[in-house]
């Protein structure tokens, strides 16, 4: 079995840290050939993001910064909770996700639309987690197993991209680049497992399974060992539908379970995805499930009841993505402008970008 990337940490990482909020560490950053080898993996992600999602038909979208609809509901099954802003005296929030104007566009581009922008959360940064960073986002036509096949063709794509441009680069950086040939030439399907599976193999495992009594989800330590067990890439689907946002369809008919899949390697979850309720009814059920007010939704359920239209669709945090690719074991080290250990209130000075 192959070993997990992110065991332990290696000795050949050169980030300089400066992500901490020190006054004029960001001159430390612009000095680091760290961030110039950051910005030049940006770039490529946007321009293979581009590439694949047009060769697949995909039409980019322009979407506004600003919702009053968030995909983290403060309901069951939530994991963060939404950023308020007040723009032109608007009371509204940051996107946690595009998702819901994704599902928009697909009305417009049948198709199916895309889009690489920030997204934001209220939750506190760490070695896996960003409250802002970059979300590389699809919606398409179709049910889970053709999203499935979307996601294994576009992550195997920027692999790829990767070696092909700056494989040298990264190979004198992390001193290997075997994980990213792994991906890159693996031609067949992604070991998968549904949620039940993943617990009944790690049921002799203590702190792998979180269990709320009506819903469980895997925590970090039980995503590290099914890549150790089962392959370093690896989907877990179907998980308890209480333990996804409400906007996830269901896949039984005692609506148990949730439509959904996570595909997890390097650090974990790098790519959450999932089937969307068709029509009206289903999401009606749902919002009353995750005890979500439907009136909060009103525009989405409507735009159900008028136009309905099954579409998967999926998130990937690029920045994972680069912390996988890098090798890297600290996710606050990879944006080129950091956000975290910003002062709560105005500065006397503002001495940070």
């Amino acid at each position: 079995m192959l070993k997990n990337l992110y065991t332990e940490p290696v000795s050949y990482q050169k980030s300089p840290g400066t992500w901490g909020g020190e006054p004029e560490a960001f001159l430390a950053s612009l000095r680091s050939p760290w961030y110039g080898l950051i910005a030049d993996l940006e770039d490529l992600v946007l321009r293979s993001t581009v590439e694949y999602a047009h060769g697949r038909g995909l039409r980019a979208m322009y979407l506004p910064m600003t919702t009053r609809t968030i995909t983290c509901p403060t309901g069951l099954g939530s994991d963060s909770e939404p950023v308020p802003v007040t723009v032109g005296g608007v009371d509204t929030y940051l996107p946690d996700s595009l998702q819901f104007l994704l599902e928009y566009g697909c009305r417009l581009a049948p198709g199916g639309c895309y889009n690489i922008m920030p997204s934001f959360r209220g939750e506190l940064p760490d070695q896996t987690h960003l409250n802002q960073f970059v979300h590389s986002e699809a919606e398409i036509p179709g049910g889970l197993e053709e999203l499935i096949e979307y996601v294994e063709g576009y992550v195997r794509h920027l692999a790829g991209a990767f070696l092909g441009s700056y494989g040298g680069r990264l190979r004198e950086w992390t001193g290997d680049v075997s994980h990213l040939e792994r991906m890159a030439a693996h031609h067949t399907p992604f070991e998968r497992l549904t949620f039940d599976e993943a617990a009944r193999l790690l049921r002799h495992d203590e702190g792998t399974i979180r269990d709320e009594g009506e819903w469980r989800t895997l925590t970090k330590r039980g995503e590290r060992l099914l890549m150790d067990r089962v392959s370093e890439f690896v989907w877990v689907t179907h998980f308890d539908h209480l333990s996804n946002p409400f906007y996830q369809a269901f896949s039984d008919s005692g609506q148990r379970s949730a439509n959904n899949a996570d595909l997890l390697f390097g650090m974990g979850e790098v790519v959450g995805s999932g089937e969307r309720h068709t029509g009206s009814t289903d999401i009606r059920k749902a919002l009353a499930m995750h005890d979500v007010p439907e009136g909060d939704y009103a525009w989405y359920v409507r735009m159900k009841e008028e136009f309905p239209m099954r579409t998967s669709g999926f998130g990937m945090g690029v920045e994972r993505f680069l912390m996988w690719a890098l090798g890297h074991d600290d996710i606050r080290d990879i944006p080129l402008i950091s956000r975290v250990g910003e002062e709560k209130k105005w500065p006397s000075s503002v001495y940070r970008p």
